[in-house]
């Protein structure tokens, strides 16, 4: 045998060099998965590549765990590093004269740093920089841990929401309770904050829109106040984000809850803490994480099972040619353009093409929101061409079948005066219109809904309900709960014990939503004709109908 150059004057013996140990080499692997996730992290977050960050972040490195050793340096330079990375303009640093490694680390947005003396100071430090600031702001604690998605999924929306990260799992110490419901934060915790049923609990992170900055403000320096004045009980010095947070939920600010879907970040109290939370983020595949959250949940059958399984696959792919999800929007757009074309010709083997060109449009359809929720690349614009291509799509395709079933009957019936008659007398072309109008009918119903319900919401003093006061350590209850307001009627609760198994799904395929309206056209289309598809979409969609209409009016009364 050969000497180990690991162990000078001593036989290799592969059985008990590390080195080739197996357990070793898993390690090995782990850590080079770890460091190619580091790098695709790196360059997605690359500030040269990214939009100039607008964000301004108050970091409250107000405690001696914030200078524990992690890797990259200390807790709070790992955190400040993680948010070089996000679209963040400068960074607030608030510490306190013993606070080990609380200093700034160089490189990335400007950092000024504040000595604060205790709680009452921190928040009015936090109160300055929202009086100041002209852009949203985040603020966070040092001893954060946790994924630099978690993070950016609030800090790096383009919406810059008024939000904040929430997580499962049971209140303790640095986590505590909140209630979310509908995706909004409605009541929030803290030592001396109750809250009613809670369901979920909050992970420290806190973003404010420059809507309610002025908000921030008045709420940071009015618990300020109560707590130079210790009318807050025995609230601590690390219970600053729990507190605005309460504030922002009593004051009626609508804050959206951001789950942490699959990764961590939690805050930590101490070395030990500290080293479990790390090695709990080292078991995620975070790149595979955020893929997941890249498909839309909610969406309905054939959507879920028949395109959503695999259209994940092209999200990558499509993010590393560069292509935007306008661009891949357009493509989906061309593909329904060729099954329409495919379809005038109206004869068995061009419906089948054209039934499979419109499967794969509709795959694009899905994949360029999925890809706009993996780059973040989120527009008004977006949104409203994304609405508007579907309703040009689909109508498209109703021409292109009519044309079809018209050319097939005049084929069949010969040419010249035969095929006159066969005219509009024998086409399908009174059936398309009448689909077209249905679906326009049933589209300005759900628009106009969705209109009403949203001013409903502007009316009262946002979702998180009237303004509570900040003084007082008792909550309102849930919406829904026994005893308290807006306990659903027998048929919402009907609706709600519905929404599990065979019949969840059931519920989502009666309204007959785009995927499933595009699974019947090209089925039908492919092995029968334009007259059977027309009469299928009339048929069900008029169930369809009837159905939304009727469970909307059953919940305006309940």
């Amino acid at each position: 045998m050969g000497a180990d150059p690991s162990r000078p004057g001593r036989a290799h013996d592969p059985q008990h060099d590390p080195q080739h140990h197996p357990q070793h080499h898993r390690e090995h692997d782990r850590r080079h998965d770890r460091q190619e996730q580091d790098q695709e992290r790196d360059r997605r977050y690359d500030p040269a590549r990214v939009a100039p960050g607008d964000t301004v972040v108050v970091v409250l490195a107000t405690s001696p765990v914030c200078g524990t050793p992690a890797p990259g340096g200390s807790l709070l330079e790992r955190l400040t590093a993680q948010l070089v990375t996000l679209p963040v303009r400068e960074i607030h640093l608030i510490t306190r004269e013993d606070a080990g490694g609380a200093g700034p680390a160089g490189g990335g947005p400007p950092r000024e740093l504040t000595t604060s003396g205790g709680l009452a100071d921190d928040l009015r430090a936090v109160a300055k920089v929202a009086r100041t600031s002209t852009s949203p702001v985040a603020v966070l604690p040092a001893d954060v841990v946790a994924h630099t998605e978690a993070l950016a999924a609030l800090l790096a929306d383009p919406g810059r929401p008024t939000g904040a990260v929430v997580g499962n799992g049971d209140p303790v110490p640095l986590r505590p309770p909140v209630r979310t419901e509908w995706g909004r934060v409605v009541s929030a915790g803290t030592s001396f904050h109750e809250v009613e049923w809670p369901n979920a609990t909050f992970r420290g992170v806190l973003q404010v829109g420059e809507a309610h900055l002025a908000g921030l403000a008045d709420i940071a320096e009015e618990l300020a106040d109560l707590a130079q004045r210790r009318r807050l009980g025995r609230v601590s010095d690390a219970e600053v984000t729990d507190l605005l947070l309460a504030g922002l939920v009593r004051a009626g600010v609508p804050v959206r809850a951001v789950p942490t879907r699959g990764l961590h970040c939690s805050r930590v109290s101490g070395p030990d803490a500290a080293s479990a939370a790390i090695r709990e983020l080292d078991r995620v595949d975070e790149p595979a994480v955020r893929l997941r959250a890249a498909v839309k949940t909610g969406d309905g059958l054939f959507t879920t099972f028949c395109v959503s399984t695999w259209s994940r696959h092209l999200i990558r792919p499509a993010a590393r040619l560069g292509l935007t999800p306008n661009a891949v929007t357009g493509m989906s757009v061309g593909l329904a353009a060729i099954a329409a074309i495919w379809f005038s010709d109206g004869h068995r083997p061009a419906m089948l093409v054209g039934a499979a060109a419109l499967y794969l449009s509709f795959v694009l359809d899905c994949v360029d929101g999925q890809l706009a929720r993996y780059t973040r690349a989120f527009s008004p614009l977006g949104g409203w061409l994304d609405a508007i291509c579907d309703r040009l799509k689909e109508y498209l395709v109703y021409v292109g079948l009519a044309a079809g079933y018209g050319a097939a009957a005049g084929a069949g019936a010969g040419a010249g005066a035969g095929a006159g008659a066969a005219g509009w007398a024998g086409s399908v072309w009174p059936l398309a219109v009448a689909a077209m109008v249905l679906q326009s009918v049933r589209h300005m119903v759900d628009f106009s809904y969705a209109g009403a319900v949203a001013d409903a919401a502007r009316r009262v003093s946002g979702p998180a309900g009237p303004p509570r006061s900040i003084a007082v350590p008792w909550d309102s209850a849930p919406a829904g709960a026994p005893g308290g307001a807006g306990a659903p009627g027998t048929v919402l609760a009907l609706s709600r014990r519905l929404d599990r198994g065979v019949a969840y799904w059931l519920k989502k395929a009666v309204v007959l939503p785009i995927g499933e309206r595009m699974a019947l056209i090209a089925v039908t289309a492919a092995l029968f004709d334009a007259r059977v598809t027309f009469l299928a979409l009339l048929g069900w969609g008029c169930v369809a109908l009837a159905y939304t209409a009727t469970g909307r009016i059953v919940r305006s009364f309940a």
